[in-house]
């Protein structure tokens, strides 16, 4: 494969019609030059190990590097949990003039990702912006075929792990225009009802557009992503949204620009959502040396064509990393990463929404989404 090229590229508003927004990403084949999105941040995030759990990101901080942990009710298999570990932080001696770490005796500022571990998902909320940063999620042929959990006995509830005063409330969503979407959808979760339940927590929620997309084209991805387990035994997906810039045809300056929902308005509408996919081949979980086929996607919170292939959404993983502060493979040698879809097809089975309505009246579930419109 030559070396990819990443180039920073206009994203036009959605109003400019879905076709043009969707454009705004492609990627060429494995051999040819890469042509993506690279969205340049500011933003230092500090990264903090874990002891006594695995959780990549701390839910709450405290300066002297002690841990503790707070369980909240969840399932029995894997309980809601707040982690606190830090690292002692390194502060330069300046003899008696000045101690800024002094500060800290009254509290550390953060800032704080609140860790949800769930039956369903592992989750990392946004505070600030009152959404999940991303949401992990589990797959197999195994999980999918068994039905012991039913949306039709589930409700969107807010995540009282979460802090009274950063917290996504119901009452954000109503009347916004927007749908409640899923990071992690229902359907991937029927295998439990706990499970299935996990998923109507806020904090694996979005503001997302209803019509043509999480209606529609997203939910066309989803199930692409559940189709994967055809092929491969286990598939790992993060999902979560990301705030890009675009250029003002005024001034032909970057601005990042998104709606705020809620009343007072405190919920951000992202302007677009990733997913990046570990497809594993057998062997490939817990450390092993199978390979991995690594797939990275970014879609715009708009409505996007049936038609719209699948393929010009993707994207290298490093332009979600660059996009979003995160780090998704660091861990995931590069002679056991495969392309996913140089190694299957990537491609939607589109069955229109009112179809899928039917189906699941047959089965004696209700549709597969609720909104809040």
């Amino acid at each position: 494969m030559s070396k990819s090229t990443i180039a920073v590229i206009a994203a036009v508003s959605a109003g400019a019609g879905a076709a043009a927004t969707a454009a705004m990403y492609s990627l060429r084949s494995s051999d040819k030059k890469i042509e993506s999105i690279t969205t340049t941040t500011t933003t230092k995030t500090n990264t903090l190990a874990t002891a006594a759990s695995k959780l990549p990101v701390p839910a709450s901080q405290v300066f002297n590097g002690t841990a503790a942990a707070t369980t909240t009710n969840a399932s029995p298999v894997a309980a809601a949990t707040t982690t606190t570990t830090t690292s002692p932080i390194a502060v330069a001696t300046l003899g008696a003039l000045v101690d800024p770490s002094g500060l800290f005796e009254y509290g550390f500022p953060g800032p704080v990702s609140d860790i949800a571990a769930r039956q369903a998902l592992i989750s990392s909320f946004d505070r600030r912006l009152r959404n999940p940063q991303w949401v992990v999620e589990h797959i197999t042929p195994e999980s999918l075929a068994k039905r012991d959990g039913d949306r039709k006995n589930s409700a969107f509830r807010e995540d009282d792990a979460v802090p009274d005063k950063f917290r996504a409330r119901l009452k954000d969503y109503a009347r916004s225009g927007y749908d409640r979407g899923h990071q992690v959808p229902a359907a991937d979760c029927k295998w439990s009802q706990t499970a299935m339940d996990d998923t109507f927590y806020l904090t694996n929620m979005c503001p997302q557009v209803g019509e043509g997309f999480n209606r529609d084209y997203w939910a066309h991805f989803e199930d692409f992503c559940r189709r994967l387990t055809q092929k491969y035994p286990s598939v790992r997906i993060v999902t979560g949204p990301l705030y890009l810039p675009r250029r003002d045809p005024a001034d032909d300056k970057w601005y990042v620009r998104y709606e705020v929902i809620g009343n007072p308005p405190n919920v951000a509408v992202p302007t677009h959502f990733y997913k990046v996919i570990f497809a594993e081949e057998e062997g490939a979980g817990g450390g092993a040396s199978g390979k991995v086929a690594l797939g990275a996607f970014v879609l715009p919170n708009a409505p996007i064509p049936n038609e719209k292939p699948l393929t010009d959404f993707e994207v290298p993983v490093e332009a979600v990393e660059r996009a979003s502060g995160l780090e998704f493979a660091t861990k995931l040698p590069t002679q056991r990463r495969k392309r996913l879809c140089a190694d299957t097809p990537c491609s939607l089975i589109i069955k229109e929404y009112a179809d899928r309505q039917k189906a699941f009246a047959k089965g004696g579930s209700s549709p597969p989404r609720n909104t809040s419109r």
